[in-house]
């Protein structure tokens, strides 16, 4: 059995550089890997395009790399609660192609599953599918879409073990799970880091085939991107 681990952060994300395609998993704030997040900002790597749903908020997630201009460009289903991803955007500071997110999630496991293409009817007649190639199929037109290339795939999970095996906790499995495997190196970040056999392989939902490093990341703040409560 492979031993997938490195020691830290640093470790994991070693071979990162300037203008390299990083896929980011997570929905919002939920599931983010945020140390991974943090050390891409104290690497200060530069010029990076970012494929993710979102882009966090202002001040957390990948907003702590737009706020230093490290980003690009970004690949995304939604500007979301981010004011400084939308400033920049409007005024042309950041590069922004902006896709269906059922789209945006298959282009993710396309790349996994080695698919290099695959046909949808989202955003056939839109600006979406200006110069794209279309068919017909059962008379409904449809959009050429091409996976993603990515250099590195960094991904959060609850639960993994010494060999890449991952388990994820409800709604945090979103996008790291099909972005797993869908770049030329992914790096998970895990809340727990168990020996290999620990886990129950029923329960498994990504495994370790797909993972190249995997790390026991610390401190996880878990905010909650728009928090609504009952009024009493």
């Amino acid at each position: 059995m492979i031993d997938k681990r490195v020691r830290n952060v640093s470790n994991a994300l070693e071979g990162i550089s300037d203008s390299m395609t990083l896929m980011l998993g997570g929905f919002g704030l939920c599931g983010i890997p945020e140390n991974c997040i943090s050390e891409l900002v104290n690497m200060k790597v530069k010029n990076i395009t970012c494929i993710s749903n979102n882009a966090g908020i202002d001040d957390f997630g990948l907003g702590l790399l737009l706020k230093d201009k490290q980003i690009k460009k970004m690949i995304s289903s939604y500007v979301g609660e981010n004011n400084e991803f939308e400033r920049q955007m409007l005024e042309g500071e950041l590069e922004v192609d902006l896709i269906p997110q059922g789209t945006l999630a298959e282009r993710c496991r396309a790349a996994q599953a080695g698919i290099p293409a695959f046909y949808t009817p989202a955003g056939f007649g839109t600006e979406v599918g200006e110069g794209k190639e279309f068919r017909d199929f059962n008379g409904k037109m449809h959009l050429m879409e091409t996976a993603f290339k990515a250099d590195f795939s960094i991904i959060k999970a609850w639960k993994g073990d010494s060999a890449g095996n991952l388990i994820f906790k409800a709604t945090a499995r979103n996008f790291n799970a099909c972005m797993a495997g869908s770049a030329k190196i992914t790096v998970a970040e895990v809340e727990e880091l168990v020996p290999v056999g620990s886990l129950n392989p029923d329960h498994i939902h990504i495994p370790g085939i797909f993972i190249q490093r995997i790390f026991q990341g610390n401190k996880y703040e878990k905010r909650i991107e728009k928090r609504t409560v009952q009024a009493k």
